[in-house]
């Protein structure tokens, strides 16, 4: 929501004496105006004090927060909130990591932005916020929004990198910051935060790390050693990403062919070949470097059977197409893309009502998937 328009829904009112803002004893100042949240009936200009509720007030309270991080009052609106409601930070924490799961993401942005507002030198808060932006960025480009992605992923690498700023060093913010570079194929920063991850928690226990601790460190090694041995911070690898993901794709393809005369058994490098020449519609070479990945490791990501299955499509190899999105789909149930290319194979099979059923499971678990809406459409005309 523009910050504008948010603060536009907010009235200042000065409270009347003996307003029972809350059961707790707390000190009012009547100099200091309070926002109230406009209900939805209020005409523009009108507000009828006998109609007052507290949940407008502390709606107003965080509207302010969220969307006028300047205002002069902003600490005694916390204090006021805070004595209102003691718990609200764990609700509100708690309530938006439950509607960006459901992939709510607006009302989750406007809780986090409140969250912030409130207290903003909660480094758990910035994660989440970071969290949230990485999956969002992630649900926009399975959806085909690219431009929308992009722009997540960099507010989500923003807030990442607050996380890893603080003082003292919050340990999940380097391991999850890991995992968000690694989706960018940016294996050499990815490496520096598994290590700084790895370094901060080494001098404590498994008894204090408790099994999910000990799971990280482990995944965090694996990790490291996988980028290390693989020589994927290599400079010839990340150029030949850059390459493909930027458009000049032949460049690219190149660059990743290079890379693999001296490291001819590392399946990201056939992934990428496979993935660079996908892109130039050269089906066929592509399908050769999807089976090399899937033969070297590369079986093990649903992404792989994934880009395979494109090229089975093209090459009018049905069969083999739905072999590999099935066991796509058995590594990634909920991944709207592996489930929009069931349905565009289904089209290409002439099964019409299957293929509906496929983008209508996609509108399921997203909405907002543009793709799915749009292949619908097509199929009602």
């Amino acid at each position: 929501m523009d910050s504008t328009n948010a603060l536009d829904t907010v009235y200042y009112i000065k409270l009347p004496e003996g307003f029972p803002l809350s059961k707790n004893a707390m000190h009012i100042d009547p100099e200091i105006p309070l926002p109230v949240q406009k209900k939805d009936k209020d005409a523009s200009g009108t507000f009828n004090m006998e109609e007052l509720t507290q949940e407008q007030i502390l709606a107003g309270l965080l509207t302010v927060l969220a969307y006028d991080p300047h205002n002069k009052n902003l600490q005694y609106y916390r204090t006021v909130l805070k004595d209102a409601r003691p718990d609200i930070k764990k609700e509100l924490s708690e309530t938006a990591i439950l509607k960006a799961k459901n992939e709510d993401y607006d009302l989750a942005e406007e809780i986090f932005r409140a969250l912030r507002g409130f207290d903003p030198d909660d480094s758990a808060i910035v994660l989440n916020t970071a969290l949230f932006l990485d999956q969002r960025a992630e649900s926009y480009r399975r959806s085909g929004l690219h431009e929308d992605a992009d722009a997540c992923d960099a507010e989500a690498e923003a807030y990442y990198k607050e996380v890893m700023a603080a003082d003292p060093p919050v340990p999940d913010g380097f391991f999850n910051a890991g995992f968000f570079y690694l989706k960018q194929h940016q294996f050499g920063p990815a490496e520096d935060c598994f290590e700084t991850y790895l370094a901060l928690t080494c001098d404590i226990s498994d008894n204090e790390m408790g099994k999910n601790g000990i799971y990280k460190k482990e995944r965090a090694q694996e990790i490291l050693n996988q980028i290390k041995n693989d020589n994927l911070d290599n400079e010839q690898f990340k150029k030949a990403f850059q390459l493909i993901s930027s458009g000049q794709e032949e460049k690219g393809i190149e660059a990743i062919r290079e890379f693999i005369e001296s490291n001819p058994d590392v399946w990201n490098a056939w992934f990428m070949l496979g993935w660079g020449l996908r892109r130039l519609e050269r089906w066929d070479d592509a399908r050769k470097a999807f089976l090399k990945a899937l033969e070297l490791g590369g079986s093990k990501q649903a992404d792989t059977y994934n880009e395979l299955s494109i090229c089975y499509m093209e090459l009018k190899n049905f069969k083999e197409a739905r072999k590999c999105l099935d066991n796509a789909l058995s590594l990634d149930p909920e991944n709207t893309k592996i489930i929009s290319n069931l349905g565009y194979l289904s089209l290409k099979e002439g099964k019409i009502s299957e293929a509906q059923k496929y983008f209508e499971t996609v509108l399921e678990y997203d909405p907002a998937d543009k793709i799915a809406k749009t292949e619908l459409e097509k199929l009602e005309l």
